[in-house]
């Protein structure tokens, strides 16, 4: 009884001193936003103060939408169409019906072309004085963010505070090499390939090739990301040694409509949040 009585005591003690955390929120425009938004949502529905900071300048993360937590600007050097041609052009390269070899290299270029537009970004939000000066003071308990092109993991790692990780992949498989997480290529699909999980000999070779051909072209795409993190917190890391110091990796997809491989212990599946949530349908 004496036992059963300490743990309840215990257990109300929790409750009374429990308290909602400081997030901060660096997402990523576009579908990533239309994703993260309703999580974004219940964490200040559930009492945390929940803190997002955003470019002046965005398709979807218009700060005058109504909601219930705070928004933070910060001016970029460029006006709304501008980028709302290079989006469509990004979505364009994705529906072009080509070769796979051909598939990849519209891709990397598509994907470069908008790595540089989002590095503007990210410079004009680190270079920001005031901002990261209020960002140093706010004491943040953690940063969610979608880490596609770094940003929100340079913050975390200048703030020197934990990040969840809110992604439905990386290329070149960088979200499994930063985890450490088995990946063999003889045995898992590459990205673009479109191989099934059980692949024939000349699939492996291909697949192989294309894993060989990630060590050149991957780098490129991250060269000044990290550049810029060495210039903020005054230490060389790599893009793949920024991405290992999250603590939980939230993953929009599912083993449903995907290929078995390992995972790790801090990599969580949440399937269908990547889709927006529409009315019923009538009778």
């Amino acid at each position: 009884f004496y036992q059963l009585t300490g743990i309840l005591l215990l257990l109300a003690s929790s409750l009374i001193f429990a308290k909602g955390g400081k997030i901060l929120v660096i997402p990523q425009d576009g579908s990533h936003w239309l994703s993260m938004r309703p999580v974004v949502e219940k964490l200040q529905q559930k009492g945390h103060e929940v803190v997002v900071v955003v470019p002046s300048t965005s398709l979807y993360m218009k700060p005058k939408e109504p909601q219930n937590y705070t928004v933070k600007l910060y001016p970029i050097p460029y006006a709304e169409e501008h980028l709302a041609v290079v989006l469509k052009s990004f979505v364009n390269a994705h529906f072009i019906e080509q070769s796979a070899l051909n598939v990849i290299i519209t891709m990397y270029q598509s994907i470069l072309e908008m790595s540089r537009f989002f590095f503007t970004n990210c410079k004009s939000l680190l270079h920001n004085e005031d901002m990261m000066k209020y960002l140093r003071e706010s004491k943040f308990d953690v940063v969610f963010t979608d880490p596609i092109l770094m940003c929100g993991t340079i913050v975390a790692e200048y703030l020197s505070v934990p990040s969840v990780f809110f992604l439905r992949g990386f290329p070149c498989g960088m979200d499994f090499e930063a985890t450490q997480c088995p990946s063999p290529p003889s045995y898992v699909p590459r990205l673009f390939l479109n191989n099934p999980d059980s692949m024939t000999f000349a699939q492996r070779v291909k697949n192989m090739l294309v894993r060989m051909l990630e060590f050149v072209y991957c780098k490129p795409m991250f060269t000044e990301f990290e550049e810029l993190a060495y210039e903020i917190i005054q230490k060389k890391v790599t893009a793949t040694d920024l991405l290992s110091r999250g603590s939980v990796w939230l993953m929009r997809y599912d083993f449903v409509f995907e290929f078995p491989r390992p995972v790790m212990p801090n990599m969580v599946f949440i399937g269908g949040i990547n889709c927006d949530q529409k009315k019923k349908l009538s009778q």
